[in-house]
């Protein structure tokens, strides 16, 4: 063979080759197929502890309380104006202390109203001043008789403050009760704060008309009240107040038999330009004691 044919025969061979190796997949391993994922058990979690609740009201944001004026079955005290703090309804958890506020001789339930005790009253609570307390301004419809034919003192330590604490959602105990009042209404104030210290933790004689008859019973009902449990006693008076002496002895007598007490001695008169200028001040005091 010479060399032209082997060369021919070498051609042919690579040919060949080439075919083969085109006609033959390639000898590549298979992929190994996909692992299913074991799952792994999660810890069982502990059963937890519910506490049964219900849906939380969006916050109030009131600013303003309410009043109302309420009717009340008896001829001596036949109505009621009621102050309720803001977010009274929308509280409905919350219980309150309660100040009672007695008017004028003359005057009806709307007195203190008209001197601003509700718009006062808005501004220090809002504002956190002083804790929230509901207001009773009730009406003594015989405030111009002898206070002996008067059963508005009765009616209201009786029945009106049962009526409210029913009625209304309060603190029904002694230290967050407490009476205060304007002349003749101070006057009641002082009776029953004294004769009556087992309901009113507090009261206030605002230009106090001490009723004539009480002189000769103040220092009786003080020496019946047990030392720790006397109530706080608030007493102011305007130097020009045609009450001022009377309002003087009553100070005296706390001063001798060593009853604590706060007394204020102002300028002014015997009237509502007085009273409306210290309305703050009487509830800036209220809000302290009924804390």
């Amino acid at each position: 063979m010479d060399k032209r044919q082997a060369h021919i025969i070498f051609l042919w061979v690579t040919v060949i080759l080439t075919w083969i190796s085109a006609c033959t997949p390639l000898n590549t391993p298979a992929p190994a197929p996909m692992a299913t994922p074991t799952l792994s058990a999660s810890p069982t979690p502990s059963t937890p502890t519910v506490v049964a609740s219900t849906p939380t009201p969006a916050g109030c944001i009131e600013q303003r309380g309410q009043v109302h004026r309420v009717t009340f079955d008896s001829a001596a005290l036949p109505q009621f104006h009621i102050y309720l703090p803001a977010c009274y309804d929308a509280n409905l958890e919350t219980h309150y202390p309660v100040l009672y506020l007695l008017h004028g001789q003359g005057f009806n339930d709307d007195q203190w109203l008209r001197l601003g005790v509700a718009e006062r009253a808005d501004r220090v609570m809002s504002a956190e001043e002083i804790s929230a307390y509901l207001i009773v301004m009730p009406f003594d419809k015989a405030s111009w008789r002898n206070v002996d034919d008067d059963e508005f003192g009765e009616v209201l330590v009786n029945e009106l403050l049962p009526y409210i604490d029913e009625n209304y959602r309060t603190l029904p105990t002694r230290n967050k009760r407490a009476v205060g009042g304007l002349s003749r209404g101070a006057g009641w104030a002082i009776r029953y704060g004294l004769k009556r210290w087992k309901l009113f933790g507090a009261f206030g004689g605002h230009s106090a008309a001490i009723f004539y008859k009480d002189y000769s019973r103040l220092d009786d009902w003080l020496a019946e009240i047990p030392s720790n449990a006397l109530p706080k006693i608030y007493l102011d008076i305007g130097d020009q107040d045609k009450e001022r002496g009377s309002i003087l002895q009553f100070v005296d007598l706390l001063t001798e038999e060593g009853v604590p007490h706060e007394w204020r001695l102002y300028t002014g008169n015997h009237d509502e330009i007085y009273w409306a200028t210290h309305t703050e001040e009487y509830l800036r005091w209220y809000g302290e004691v009924l804390e």
